[in-house]
């Protein structure tokens, strides 16, 4: 019986209860609900026993008494008061079994009593510590949203209740567990980081957590991530360069991107090469393109009071064009809701959210307005008629194209087509293909495991995640329209662009 509850529990217990009564066993509530029931005869699972059971169950309660027996039909119901902490209800052993009752039955059920008493008060306390971290999980999880939004304060004041504080600046790190190991690497983590470390479980995949560290003097490669991926076997991390607390949503896309490379290196961990992000190269002329592109969504205002906001729109539209269809998970809602919400922001901004070029250009102008040090100029005086310039207009900017350069350099490199045949054409074929493996392989006329390879491949060269969202292909393909509007535009000393 002892060997039983360790083993397997209350719940063994009770089946093993209600084999040496051949009826129904289970634990029920002082008002006769049923917590757990099991029947090794299966005409005492029927929905009579549970009856039965809840009926003595409350004559029990409602006499004060440790014990009693009910007989109903062909079936005796026996009933025990189980101990249990002073500040808690405990349980009620009930059995119905045909009479004539096996012999010493009632002895059995005492003598499981007190073994039953202590395995349910493990148990109670294991359901409220898993409550309890539960409430710690999604509390962090929602801090993460905050920063990811920009909402310092906010932030802030939710993290005052959890610890440790939230670092500024910080340096982002995304662990990529192996297995079912994500709870062991996060204690793992805290032990490394010394406690100062902000360890969220990554709502999005199952297997990643995002750890906000405190910026310290040492290389973005240096100190915690090789830390973790050498106590962990098969662990992989991807480190941010340090950025300030309110850039925190681009400091995880760096991690992010930084882990896309490490998994092809031997040391499992890599840290971000550094690059501009394109919100910061396109000027206050870029920040007026991106009001006046969003304006019908920010200004959008529901029919009905329960329909969602031009601020749920706008967070709903960044999570999609971070994660695509892990949205869900990100903001906790129906794929159906997501749809809905989806076609509503493209019926408002004439836009189709399913098309690259689309989401580029609504992921920059996103980014544009996240940005607080842009300027935002008003009209030129005298003319209220001035249009907003084009996303054309902006990619033919100097800083733009410099950008540009900078970001497709690396398929230039001497040892970039070795690494990927015609490295330009998988490249532009994918990205003209909307990130679809399938025609982008029909339109290369290769199959798409060759398709994958490639693209793994350009992540090592690029440095940047292509295939798991967040993904590159937003900036990719600005950088490919920019360079395409250029005057002979390719990268310096890169490779001729079909």
């Amino acid at each position: 019986m002892h060997g039983l509850a360790r083993a397997g529990g209350s719940r063994e217990l009770l089946r093993w209860v209600s084999g040496r009564a051949d009826g129904w066993a289970g634990l029920l509530g002082g008002d006769g609900t049923v917590l757990y029931g099991v029947a090794r005869d299966p005409d005492a699972s029927s929905a009579g026993s549970a009856a039965t059971a809840a009926e003595g169950v409350r004559e029990l309660t409602a006499l004060g008494a440790r014990s009693l027996a009910l007989d109903r039909g062909p079936h005796t119901a026996l009933m025990f008061a189980l101990d249990g902490p002073a500040d808690s209800a405990a349980p009620v052993l009930a059995v119905i079994a045909r009479r004539p009752l096996p012999d010493r039955l009632a002895v059995l059920l005492s003598d499981a009593a007190l073994p039953l008493a202590v395995c349910w008060a493990a148990e109670t306390v294991e359901r409220k510590r898993r409550r309890v971290d539960l409430a710690e999980s999604r509390g962090r999880e929602a801090v993460l949203h905050l920063l990811m939004t920009g909402q310092l304060s906010i932030a802030h004041q939710v993290a005052g209740a959890l610890k440790p504080a939230l670092p500024d600046p910080v340096r982002v790190c995304v662990v990529e567990c192996p297995g079912d190991s994500r709870d062991e690497v996060a204690r793992i983590c805290t032990d490394l980081s010394g406690g100062r470390s902000w360890i969220v479980r990554c709502p999005v995949y199952a297997r990643h957590l995002i750890l906000i560290t405190p910026a310290a003097p040492e290389p973005a490669d240096g100190r915690l991530g090789p830390q973790v991926a050498a106590v962990v076997d098969d662990c992989v991390v991807g480190i941010s360069e340090d950025v300030p607390l309110s850039d925190t949503a681009t400091a995880y896309r760096q991690a992010f991107h930084a882990l896309a490379v490490a998994r092809g290196l031997p040391g499992r961990h890599a840290g971000f090469g550094s690059a501009p992000e394109p919100a910061l190269v396109v000027g206050a002329e870029g920040a007026r393109w991106a009001d006046a592109l969003l304006a019908p969504l920010l200004c959008h205002l529901p029919r009905r009071g329960q329909d969602p906001g031009s601020q749920e729109l706008a967070a709903t539209l960044a999570s999609w064009l971070a994660f695509s269809s892990h949205a869900t998970a990100h903001l906790k809602i129906h794929r159906n809701t997501l749809a809905a919400r989806l076609r509503l922001i493209g019926e408002l901004l004439g836009l189709d959210l399913y098309r690259v070029a689309d989401q580029a250009a609504l992921d920059l102008a996103l980014d544009v307005r996240a940005t607080p040090t842009l300027p935002r100029p008003g009209r030129p005086a005298g003319d209220t008629r001035a249009p907003a310039p084009s996303l054309d207009e902006i990619l033919r900017t100097p800083a733009v194209r410099a950008w540009a350069a900078q970001q497709l350099s690396p398929l230039g490199a001497p040892d970039a087509a070795g690494r990927t045949a015609d490295p330009y054409t998988t490249l532009r074929t994918w990205l003209e293909c909307e990130a679809q493996l399938g025609p982008t392989a029909a339109a290369l006329s290769i199959s798409v495991p060759a398709v994958r390879k490639r693209l793994t491949r350009l992540e090592t060269v690029l440095r940047r995640s292509l295939l798991r969202t967040p993904s590159a292909r937003h900036d990719l393909w600005l950088a490919l329209r920019a360079l395409d509007l250029s005057e002979g535009g390719q990268p310096d000393g890169g490779h001729p662009r079909p």
